[in-house]
């Protein structure tokens, strides 16, 4: 099971368009085995690798809205990703007097629609939260602000989602 799932990872990052790619971790293919199980809140609740980003969904108040018609694409951060902030930036961003930044960090990382890997081009494109992000590609490595896409194309009944190993934070966020 462990070779057909990354060979299905593999497959999405040929078909990403970036032949010297290397998709993933066990982790992130392990998504890619979940990813029919619902809607974006639900894929991702699914796995243990996003348990931080659920938790912050929920403080957040975006459950109902990601769990919408949509469609959403989302650059989905894992556990590490969350645990590799600044000291207590997490924490902070948690409490429910910081929610609207909250809300800015996570509607970061989504935009509107449905973009599959094929899809992505370099560029800027515009979030949820009204920013850009830059699409970049680094030694046949696709970057979103920088952070490395680690799996595509994780399929929900919503939209999909491309994991990220690093939170991006929206431009002049004080937090």
């Amino acid at each position: 099971m462990k070779n057909l799932t990354l060979t299905v990872a593999l497959s999405l990052g040929i078909a990403f368009g970036f032949s010297n790619w290397y998709c993933p971790t066990v982790q992130a293919a392990e998504v890619v085995a979940k990813s029919e199980v619902g809607n974006i809140v639900t894929v991702a609740s699914s796995n243990k690798d996003f348990s931080t980003l659920v938790t912050a969904i929920k403080a957040a108040g975006l459950v109902e809205t990601l769990s919408g018609k949509g469609p959403f694409t989302v650059f989905a951060p894992t556990n590490a990703a969350f645990a590799a902030l600044p000291k207590d930036t997490l924490e902070k961003l948690l409490r429910p007097e910081n929610k609207q930044t909250l809300v800015k960090v996570l509607t970061y990382h989504v935009v509107p629609g449905e973009v599959l890997s094929k899809d992505v081009k370099p560029g800027e494109v515009k979030t949820v939260e009204g920013s850009n992000i830059k699409v970049t590609v680094v030694d046949g490595k696709p970057k979103v602000n920088g952070a490395n896409i680690t799996a595509v194309d994780v399929k929900a009944s919503n939209g999909v989602i491309h994991v990220i190993d690093t939170v991006i934070l929206p431009p002049n966020l004080k937090l």
